[in-house]
């Protein structure tokens, strides 16, 4: 296991590279010790700083980070003795929030048998394999929808063991039998799941289901509102929970201080979701002026996925799925589009591991393309996503939030594609990432 070094050592190691520091020093590892935090207090400077909550963009920006939280911000002076990163032209910003990975996996032709080829620790190491992608590209938490692998993976970011995005992790997704949170297309007898696994039907297997996920690990629930893509059941709208279930599932998360998301296409099941108080529509491919109205006058977040439209693997797609596929996609971008006009809440989430996982920044060209400002834009990745998941201590860069900081080349309310091009990572004061650049000084 590598060591995640100081600020100083990991920017030294940049500058004596000429550039671009080596992998070791662009993910914040080296050999030796156990993995730790910085010590000390450490300054990021930069030419631009973008103020999310004002829209502001703040010259000569300077952020002071001690104990995994920003201290300060554009203070007159800093502490004495702190590590002095100067990052040059570049614009820092909050570290980006995906609502909706699947960390665990990445499509590809043999996905639709890995139920019953792989094994729980090889979905743990593909955890660590994207969960790295991920944060290299900016983004420092996720909402991962994965099984125990992204619960276990989350628990070790957090003690520092291995380099990612803190994870707010749902364990297994909650669905009926034979429906798109449960495994299809095989034999009886093979990949049988019951309420353990969040195949659960009834409403006393539903608050089962609930309770087991919360037992081991779940931070948020996702749910099968509907029939889905990525599965060999029916038709790709169809409702699968009735009202009664999605109510006693969201009352029951309640109870336990959790959120419930709710993977929904067809108009049906997502209307009735919304109704039962979900916190947020995954995907939302099948959006009427009535579920609108609806999400708006409850507050509820559609979270749109839509970046997959164009980069979804068409030709890995067993036939069914790919029919699927092919007629749901256009009305998903069709809805995404509708609900920004009309101003539905919009929180930042891409589905990843159905595309590549580290391209997830690609979401954001989409919903600018589709009449929303460049501003509003990173707002769903940092501001609105932070709402969503509950979580008050991320997503601004302000006086004591969690020392979460990535920077981009140029600026990104000219040009959003800059949120490609991620030159430093930091996630709870531990820096993951640093591209060129050398040290300012002490």
């Amino acid at each position: 296991m590598r060591a995640l070094p100081s600020a100083a050592a990991l920017v030294l190691a940049a500058g004596l590279a000429g550039g671009t520091a080596p992998l070791s020093a662009q993910m914040g590892m080296q050999a030796g010790s156990p993995p730790h935090a910085m010590q000390g207090a450490v300054v990021l400077k930069a030419a631009r700083m973008l103020d999310v909550a004002s829209g502001r963009m703040i010259p000569n920006a300077m952020l002071v980070v001690e104990g995994g939280r920003i201290t300060a911000v554009n203070p007159s002076s800093t502490p004495d003795g702190a590590h002095v990163v100067d990052l040059g032209d570049v614009t820092l910003l909050p570290g980006f929030i995906d609502a909706h990975t699947h960390l665990a996996s990445e499509i590809s032709a043999s996905s639709f048998t890995e139920a019953v080829t792989q094994t729980p620790a090889d979905a743990t190491l593909g955890a660590v394999k994207y969960g790295q992608r991920t944060v290299m590209a900016g983004f420092t938490t996720v909402r991962d929808f994965g099984g125990d692998a992204t619960v276990a993976y989350g628990r070790a970011v957090e003690r520092g063991d291995v380099a990612g995005p803190h994870v707010i992790p749902s364990r297994s997704s909650i669905g009926v039998t034979g429906g798109h949170c449960d495994v299809t297309g095989f034999a009886p007898g093979i990949a049988e799941q019951d309420w353990r696994e969040g195949v659960a039907d009834g409403v006393d297997e539903v608050l089962k289901a609930v309770r087991y996920q919360v037992k081991h690990g779940a931070q948020v629930i996702k749910t099968c509102a509907t029939a889905g893509v990525l599965s060999m059941e029916g038709p790709v709208g169809a409702q699968q929970y009735s009202q009664e279930e999605l109510e006693a599932m969201v009352e029951e998360a309640a109870r336990h201080g959790l959120k419930v998301a709710a993977h929904a296409h067809g108009s049906e099941g997502i209307l009735a979701a919304v109704r039962a108080g979900v916190a947020s529509i995954e995907h939302g491919s099948m959006l009427t002026d009535e579920i609108i109205a609806e999400m708006k006058a409850r507050g509820t977040y559609l979270v749109p996925t839509t970046y997959l439209v164009d980069r979804i693997p068409m030709d890995a797609l067993p036939a069914v799925v790919r029919a699927k596929a092919e007629y749901v996609l256009p009305f998903a971008r069709a809805s995404v589009a509708k609900a920004i006009g009309a101003g539905v809440k919009i929180a930042f989430g891409t589905d990843a591991g159905v595309y590549p996982h580290g391209e997830n920044a690609g979401e954001f060209a989409i919903y600018v393309r589709m009449g929303m400002s460049p501003l509003d834009a990173l707002r769903t990745a940092t501001l609105n996503a932070a709402d969503l998941l509950g979580k008050d201590d991320r997503g601004v860069l302000a006086e004591g939030k969690l020392a979460d900081v990535i920077a981009v080349a140029g600026n990104p309310l000219d040009d959003i594609g800059a949120t490609k091009d991620v030159r430093f990572v930091m996630v709870g004061g531990r820096v993951v990432k640093h591209v060129g650049g050398g040290m300012g000084g002490h």
